[in-house]
């Protein structure tokens, strides 16, 4: 049997790699070849094409054919078109930015997405929502078009070795740094769906695995624990034995989070995994604690160059002065605040508690 992974050196792809030859497989990978990864085993054939471009697609597949093929990189619309006749057997991967809402909360009502969001809420369906997003979901369309017994995996954020932007390094490196705080929006309780590299694969996996349940089928994935963004910060932190100060912020003045918290509002962003569950009995194969304090290691060990493409790639300056100034602001801000004076109730529940009976109210007369 021989199977085709367009990608294969980003977060998944060496655990779609070694998943494939694990149920038997000969596998090939199509990638730019711009950076080789040493966990992809010296069998697996490497085709070097650019998957951006129909014209570089059909050159590097003529005359070939695949039982399998699972596109996780490239413009898949026309990794797609360019595979059909190719392959009985379809498994594509997109992204959750596809849903109405998840970059621009006001264009639901109420603002943001429903809680967890579920695959069948609406999508983006207009260039100006924004073009990105609108790409996305319709890639997803011309998939299912082309190969309509095909699945389709929404990938969340992705956490693990070779990410191209890590979140985790905002932590990571302040901690390497020495910091004594680092700020988060709005107590860093946004939910926002994340998926550890080697879960993720299990996950398009299981499609493999169950061709007819999965065929045609649409799927979010995930983890199924999620962090908050603060217990993401907790995590990292407690697996680096470090202590500091999470500093809080209203999320309009905590802009040194943008890059952790990926550049969005504080609206929850959390995906309903109930089908990926139910149909394909999804699982997660490595705890999530486990999986980010291995994927901490990982970066404390192959730590990407201060200021170099990684870094530049997350757009976080790492302006520790201007971070201390908004730390001390903030703190003296809060002084004043809490100098005016309040006289709040004393706290009790509602319910009557008499103390003997025949009485209408209570001791604190309810």
């Amino acid at each position: 049997m021989k199977a085709l992974v367009v990608g294969g050196t980003g977060p998944t792809g060496p655990f779609l790699v070694n998943g494939l030859i694990q149920r038997g497989y000969s596998v090939a990978v199509l990638h730019r070849g711009t950076h080789e990864v040493p966990e992809i085993p010296p069998e697996v054939e490497h085709i070097h094409a650019d998957p951006h471009f129909r014209e570089t697609l059909d050159a590097a597949l003529a005359g070939r054919t695949f039982d399998l093929v699972l596109a996780t990189y490239g413009r898949l619309r026309f990794v797609a078109e360019a595979l059909v006749g190719k392959t009985p057997r379809f498994i594509g991967v997109g992204g959750v930015a596809c849903y109405r809402g998840y970059f621009e909360a006001d264009a639901n009502f109420p603002p943001g997405l429903k809680v967890p969001t579920p695959e069948t809420d609406p999508l983006v369906a207009a260039e100006e929502e924004p073009r990105f997003a609108y790409m996305i979901a319709m890639t997803e369309e011309v998939v299912m078009r082309c190969h309509p017994n095909a699945s389709f995996f929404r990938y969340p954020y992705v956490y693990g070795p070779y990410q191209l932007v890590p979140r985790e390094w905002c932590v990571i490196r302040r901690i390497l740094d020495k910091r004594p705080h680092i700020i988060l929006p709005d107590g860093g309780l946004t939910l926002i769906t994340r998926g550890y590299a080697g879960n993720l694969a299990h996950a398009v996996l299981l499609a493999v695995d169950k061709p007819e349940a999965s065929a045609g089928q649409i799927y979010n994935c995930g983890d199924e624990e999620q962090f908050t963004l603060r217990q993401m910060v907790e995590v990292i932190t407690g697996a680096m034995n470090y202590d500091w100060e999470i500093v809080s912020m209203p999320e309009s003045v905590a802009y040194p989070a943008g890059p952790l918290a990926l550049h969005q509002n504080s609206h929850h962003r959390m995906m309903d995994l109930f089908k990926i569950k139910t149909q394909l009995g999804y699982r997660d194969p490595v705890p999530p604690t486990e999986a980010l304090t291995k994927t901490t290691h990982w970066y404390v060990e192959h730590q990407p160059e201060r200021g170099g493409e990684i870094e530049t790639r997350l757009q976080d300056p790492f302006n520790y002065p201007v971070e201390d100034q908004l730390v001390t602001v903030f703190k003296d801000g809060l002084k004043r605040m809490e100098a005016f004076s309040y006289n709040a109730a004393p706290l009790a529940h509602a319910y009557a508690h008499p103390k003997e009976p025949g009485k209408l109210r209570d001791h604190r007369d309810r």
